[in-house]
């Protein structure tokens, strides 16, 4: 067996670009297995991973969030529809376990993700060309309708590959540089954002006569990077399900039988340690999408911000995020995931208290809203990394994809119920948004109570951390 033999004990301060790179080559893709893949592909791999990150971010940002909002309001949509459109793509979720079955059985992680994948963002196509030749003519009802229908049928088909490609990160980055490399690749995701979203709110405002037609052109540019960014897989290093479960089996981690989705879910039930995991992942995913899709329809709507100005706050927390991002992978390979997931929850958590009171007042607009957007993209930016690097840390080498299946099938619900709750909330009588992020703000708290008892391999205690930092302080002054 094949261990990796590169010793990552030095102090994170001193781990530059040149010295990460030289530990990529010492380490073995496969820890566990018998696989061995070249320097040359690992360093190709994880670049061209980060190309598709970047790439991809462009077509999200043109397909969710605050374009999408703004379009959905253009078009005269209520705050109940839009949050039922907020919560098809977590609904559909509920299919990853039946995609990573599949996905477990082919040969390829790269040709299943690539004709998934591709088909989605191709109805993405389809929507953008009927709005961009049809703008003019389409009844604003008819066009939210073909909207719906695109959102359901890409999410379908999204969901059938999101856990195979999860699978497939898991393989190809080294366990012990996750932290770092996904903190620098979600940088540069995270850069991408900040200047692209503003392009695109400036492209939709510039045609304000016809902000529908901007969208549809926004929308043709991302699906165009979309597609980039699949092509940028063709120079990722392929997985085979089949020999990496084969391998895990000479490794005395599987069973001679090899075992079947019935037989496996209920051993998936039997870990308690996961299924803490997912209590807390499916609480603190409805807290957080009880409110999240109702703070940009907030700005526009209730404080009738313009869209340009919405996507720079957008921009903001992509800037943070950018800026911060490599720190919080450093601190989640040094003490883990579990101590950040509660010390930056605790802020995530009261963060929607902290919209109380903004309005369109020059103080909220150009002080205090930017400075919430900011304090949004350092702390969410960090529970997105290691929210997914436990996953990676606590599944099962055995069968991962089904690990990630069942995680974002549960908290994929959580999600909808959340965001359609929240919506149905903002339509009561007497019902304010500020009294939905208020309640928001509650649940977050307590979404954290099980989070306590998760248990995470190299993974510090809060207590021991406190003392630790404190002393590193006082000894480098």
């Amino acid at each position: 067996m094949f261990e990796p033999v590169a010793q990552l004990n030095e102090p994170l301060s001193v781990q530059t670009p040149e010295i990460l790179d030289k530990k990529i080559s010492q380490l073995v893709l496969y820890p566990k297995t018998d696989i061995k893949i070249s320097k040359q592909e690992v360093r190709s791999t994880l670049k061209a991973s980060t190309l598709d990150g970047v790439f991809a971010s462009v077509f999200e940002s043109a397909t969710t969030g605050v374009l999408l909002s703004n379009f959905l309001l253009q078009l005269g949509a209520s705050s109940v529809e839009i949050g039922i459109f907020c919560a098809i793509p977590m609904v559909v979720n509920l299919l990853q376990p039946l995609g990573a079955y599949i996905a477990d059985r082919t040969t390829s992680r790269h040709w299943y993700n690539l004709g998934i994948f591709g088909v989605s963002r191709l109805l993405w196509l389809v929507l953008a060309v009927a709005i961009v030749w049809g703008s003019q003519h389409q009844d604003s009802h008819q066009l939210l309708q073909w909207t719906l229908l695109t959102v359901v049928a890409a999410s379908v088909l999204a969901a059938f590959a999101n856990s195979s490609w999860f699978s497939w990160m898991a393989a190809v980055v080294p366990q012990r540089l996750r932290g770092r490399y996904f903190g620098f690749r979600n940088s540069a995701v995270s850069f991408i954002t900040l200047l692209g979203v503003p392009l695109m709110g400036w492209g939709v405002s510039t045609w304000g006569a016809d902000p529908i037609f901007g969208y549809g052109i926004v929308l043709l540019v991302g699906v165009l990077a979309g597609m980039i960014s699949l092509g940028c897989q063709f120079f990722m290093v392929d997985v085979n399900p089949q020999v990496y479960k084969k391998d895990a089996k000479n490794d005395q981690l599987t069973e001679k039988k090899e075992k079947q989705l019935t037989d496996f879910v209920p051993s998936v039930l039997k870990d308690s340690n996961f299924l803490m995991f997912i209590l807390y992942f499916s609480v603190w995913t409805f807290a957080v999408n009880l409110s999240a899709p109702f703070f940009n329809i907030y700005l526009l709507k209730e404080l009738s911000l313009d869209v340009s100005l919405v996507t720079i706050y957008t921009s903001l927390s992509s800037g943070a995020n950018l800026l911060l991002l490599m720190f919080w992978g450093k601190l989640a390979d040094r003490w883990g995931n579990r101590p950040l997931l509660i010390a930056v929850g605790l802020v995530v958590a009261i963060t929607p208290l902290l919209w109380l009171g903004t309005g369109n007042y020059p103080f909220s607009v150009w002080v205090w809203l930017p400075l919430l957007h900011l304090l949004g993209g350092t702390t969410l930016g960090a529970i997105a990394l290691c929210s997914n690097n436990i996953q990676m840390e606590i599944a099962s080498i055995e069968q991962p994809s089904t690990y990630f299946a069942i995680a974002a099938a549960v908290s994929g619900l959580a999600g909808a119920l959340g965001t359609t709750a929240g919506g149905f909330l903002a339509e009561l009588p007497g019902m304010s948004l500020g009294s939905l992020f208020t309640l928001s703000a509650a649940v977050r708290l307590f979404g954290l109570l099980p989070l306590i008892l998760v248990r995470e391999p190299r993974s510090l205690s809060l207590r021991s951390i406190v003392p630790t930092f404190g002393l590193s302080k006082f000894n480098e002054g």
